[in-house]
Formats: structure tokens, C-alpha cells, sequence
């Protein structure tokens, strides 16, 4: 990185990545963990996996948001899918290959993919 106007780029490219358009009080939220313990777990690969899967998809009606510490370290990585009047959903060990399935499931089919959820785990 040389210059300001190429950090302004690069952040506006991840900008972009990483929020998708929201529709009011319809988008469905999508909020990644991505405290050290996180990103240790490959949160990142998943994140990346989240923005490439909803464009793919061309869904406009998710916002995908980061968020620290969600104190369940040995769960991570973890992911939030939030269903505005819906109560929301955990997902824990989530994989980069896990995401296409939770997206068409969940996200486009309002179906939560409940083997991948804290919920499951715990039982």
C-alpha cells in the first residue's frame, strides 16, 4: 500500500464485500464472530464464504455484520443468522463448505439447517 486513496479503496472494497444492501426492516442479518479466537478458528475463510455465497445467489436482503467476543471459543467458528420476528439462530463449527447449504436453507428458504446449530451440539 503506497497511498490513502489505495487504503480508501481497499476499504471500500471490503466495504462492499461485507455489507450486503439491506431492505428495511426485511433483511435478514448475518453476524460472524471474529474476535482472536475466531479468526484462529478460520472465521475469516467463513466470512469470505458468506459474502461470495449471497452474491452468487444475488441475494440483496441480508446485511453480514462482524461482531467480537461471543464467549464460546471452543464453538467458533460461530455465526449468528438473525430473522427480523424470528428468534435467532446459532450456528458453531461453521466451515467455508457448510455456508452454501445454510444460505439456501435458511437465508432463501427460511429452513435453519439445525445439525449445524449450537443447539445440536449440545444435545
Amino acid at each position: 500500500m503506497k497511498s490513502l486513496a489505495e487504503l480508501a479503496a481497499i476499504r471500500d472494497k471490503m466495504k462492499q464485500n461485507t455489507t450486503i444492501r439491506e431492505d428495511g426492516e426485511k433483511a435478514i442479518r448475518i453476524v460472524v464472530g471474529m474476535a482472536t479466537c475466531g479468526i484462529a478458528a478460520g472465521a475469516r475463510p467463513v466470512l469470505n464464504a458468506i459474502t461470495a455465497e449471497l452474491a452468487k445467489e444475488n441475494i440483496n436482503h441480508v446485511t453480514v455484520a462482524q461482531t467480537g467476543c461471543i464467549g464460546r471459543c471452543t464453538l467458533e467458528p460461530i455465526i449468528d443468522v438473525i430473522v427480523p420476528g424470528e428468534e435467532p439462530v446459532t450456528y458453531v463449527h461453521v466451515t467455508p463448505d457448510k455456508i452454501p447449504k445454510i444460505i439456501k436453507s435458511h437465508v432463501i428458504n427460511d429452513v435453519p439447517v439445525m445439525e449445524y446449530t449450537v443447539a445440536a451440539y449440545e444435545n
